[in-house]
């Protein structure tokens, strides 16, 4: 039954007219005005503060406040599936800045580039009837295939013990619930030993997860470039003397 209302959520969210997700405006589930929101000014660097040990550098395609945090939460949690493809599309940008700024020094080179989703608990996803984040990395691995980038989404990550919800949590006590909290799945170091890879999450606050899941990589062998998120905090202001 899962499936059935998964597969009824897709379609509808991509041929029946509804409001935007990012603004509400009628008879269109994402409006140009809130879709640019998703890729413009283009994908920056982001850290938070302060930014944790082991966190590697971080893109994020767009401020997660306004249009596009609604955008994010109208796709993870109400099941408006069809927007995927345009979270993906933005979340690629992300995935090309990491590349590029990461350099890719001393990854291995024989295997086509990795993004690797963060994993959320079996609970959050049979809860919500998807996984918003293996669909948005699937999406935007096809962007980049289209551009005649070599890569593939390898979920190759899971969660060893059971974790606290993360909301309202402070940043230590949040690295200190994911701390060991994931690891990689059996079988999984060969391919992480033979490609580059790629985190790829919905948003970063603290850092804590991304932390996490760039231990679980290297602990299997694998070399992380970089992580690319759709949302992120803002700039932070430069002090001024």
């Amino acid at each position: 039954m899962r499936g059935l209302r998964g597969w009824w959520r897709e379609i509808a969210g991509l041929v029946l007219p509804g409001e935007c997700a990012g603004c509400g405006a009628p008879r269109t589930g994402l409006c140009e005005e809130c879709g640019a929101t998703l890729y413009e000014p283009g994908a920056r660097r982001v850290w938070p503060d302060p930014p944790p040990a082991g966190l590697p550098e971080v893109w994020a395609a767009a401020v997660y406040a306004d249009q596009p945090r609604a955008v994010l939460l109208a796709h993870k949690e109400r099941g408006a599936l069809g927007l995927a493809r345009p979270l993906g599309a933005a979340l690629a940008g992300a995935v090309y800045a990491a590349v590029r700024g990461g350099g890719g020094g001393g990854a291995p080179e024989s295997g086509p580039l990795l993004l690797v989703p963060v994993p959320s608990s079996r609970r959050a996803v049979a809860a919500r009837g998807h996984d918003a984040t293996r669909r948005m990395a699937r999406a935007a691995a096809a962007e980049l295939r289209r551009d005649g980038l070599p890569v593939r989404v390898a979920a190759v990550l899971r969660q060893r013990r059971a974790v606290a919800d993360q909301a309202g949590l402070a940043a230590a006590d949040r690295l200190a619930n994911l701390s060991g909290a994931l690891e990689a799945v059996p079988g999984a170091a060969g391919l992480l030993a033979r490609s580059a890879a790629v985190l790829v999450d919905d948003l970063m606050t603290t850092g804590a997860s991304l932390v996490a899941a760039a231990r679980a990589v290297e602990s299997a062998g694998g070399h992380v470039l970089g992580a690319a998120v759709i949302g992120g905090p803002a700039p932070l202001r430069r002090r001024t003397e």
